[in-house]
């Protein structure tokens, strides 16, 4: 499961890489989780930002079963179900983002958490799908999901399954509302790991109330408990 991801570009950063209108409440994210509500850009209007929720709004997610099996998307089973490809037809998005976030299991109560960026430390996007729907008081919301792929060789010694990456060529395939499934699906597939790098960040990172600019720091390799740890 794929659950942190950051962003923290300034407005102005985010509107000149993906050539959208950032409204004046965008907040920068350290610490992007679930039921949170972030930004993201669809197919049907690439022109500007929205905001949706990731999986389920607030109120909504308390049961964390039902939560984790809405923030992701298996991009081997949109290739496989003809539900999933109508929706990625239909509902396509790209998620914004500077790095993401993954943990290392070293032992049955200690894992370690891991930054994953790009080697020019540039913007890039997560491929995603979203979906409208009413709460029990008749308001619409909106929320999106995150497609995951089997990882490359840097992501995969940390974790088995990555975030669809996105970079500006694929990027106009996905927002072109013209593209069909012998267009996207070929995306969905890891990213080349010669590009990326990662390093061990703070545990700080696993609290989704922590939302500082200094969790995207590197810090020694430590367990959830903030234990120094000789695994890396």
């Amino acid at each position: 499961m794929f659950e942190r991801y950051s962003l923290a570009a300034s407005s102005v950063e985010v509107s000149e890489r993906f050539s959208v209108e950032v409204p004046k409440h965008y907040k920068q994210a350290y610490n992007a989780g679930p039921s949170q509500l972030l930004p993201v850009i669809t197919h049907q209007t690439p022109e500007g930002l929205s905001f949706f929720y990731w999986g389920l709004a607030p109120n909504w997610a308390k049961n964390k079963t039902i939560s984790e099996k809405l923030i992701n998307t298996k991009g081997e089973s949109i290739a496989e179900k003809s539900a999933l490809k109508k929706k990625l037809s239909q509902y396509r998005c790209l998620i914004p983002a500077d790095g993401f976030f993954a943990w290392k299991k070293v032992g049955k109560k200690t894992s370690i958490p891991y930054r994953f960026f790009l080697k020019s430390k540039s913007l890039f996007s997560l491929g995603g799908l979203w979906e409208e729907y009413e709460d029990e008081n008749e308001d619409t919301h909106h929320t999106f999901s995150i497609i995951t792929v089997k990882s490359n060789s840097l992501v995969a010694p940390v974790s088995e399954r990555m975030p669809l990456m996105l970079d500006k060529a694929t990027e106009a395939i996905w927002l072109n509302k013209n593209s069909v499934d012998t267009d996207l699906v070929p995306l969905l597939k890891s990213s080349d790991e010669s590009k990326m790098d990662c390093y061990t960040v703070s545990p700080r990172i696993g609290s989704l109330s922590n939302n500082s600019a200094t969790l995207l720091l590197p810090t020694a390799p430590s367990d959830q408990f903030g234990n120094l740890t000789l695994f890396d």
